[in-house]
Formats: structure tokens, sequence, C-alpha cells
């Protein structure tokens, strides 16, 4: 689903409420994403996005999209490195909303803010990282 103005913080919110309800086979909950590592990710999404927000194009520049395209194979190795890194890479769809920005700067913004309402449902769903 395309992240929209209208559903980024909704999305976001089933994501991190599933991974939080996750049980093993013994009934024991599936350990969350640290709020440490989702962090690792929304810091990565806000060096681009302070470069994005000074600019007044609404296509990003070359420059840019190569960047956004650098961190896409980041979250890649992130989630290759944990498989908890994983499941919030595969669950959020992070890949496929990095694939959506092409050259948008609105859809940069909108990834960023979704980025930033995982981090704050993780935050708020998953209390405190053991």
């Amino acid at each position: 689903m395309k992240l929209t103005e209208d559903n980024y913080t909704e999305l976001a919110e089933k994501v991190i409420v599933k991974l939080s309800q996750e049980k093993r086979p013994n009934g024991k909950p599936v350990q969350m994403v640290t709020t440490s590592k989702i962090r690792n990710l929304l810091a990565m999404t806000a060096d681009i996005y302070n470069d994005v927000i000074n600019s007044q194009d609404e296509k990003l520049s070359t420059d840019i999209a190569g960047r956004i395209k650098y961190m896409k194979i980041r979250f890649v190795y992130e989630a290759g490195r944990q498989a908890e890194v994983k499941k919030l890479v595969e669950q959020a769809g992070l890949l496929e909303h990095l694939d959506d920005i092409g050259n948008s700067r609105k859809q940069y913004i909108l990834f960023s803010r979704y980025m930033e309402a995982l981090v704050a449902y993780r935050k708020f769903y998953g209390g405190k990282d053991d």
C-alpha cells in the first residue's frame, strides 16, 4: 500500500502492534526490534531528510535519489544482520516504500514521517528494551 498523508500513521501503528503481539509456538513473545536499531534506521532517513527539506524542487536531485538507493542497501544489510530488523523491514514494507519515492520530494517526506511514526509507536507499544 502506498504511503499517503492520510494513512502513514495508521500503517505504522498496525506494523508495530502486529510485531509486539507476535508469539513463539511455545507462547512466549518474540523479541521485537530494539528502539536503538529502529532509531539507527531513522537516523539514516533523517540525514537525507534535512537536504530534501532545504531543497524547494518537487523533483529530487540525482544526488539525493542516489543516496536514497544507497540507504535502501543499508536497510537490506541491517535486515540481513538481525532477524528482528528484517521482520520490521518486511512488515513495514520499507523497501517497497523506498522504491515508491522515485524522485518525488513529497513521497520522501512521507517516508521520513512514516519512519518517525514507527519509532514513536515502537516506544509506545514496545516499552523498554531488554
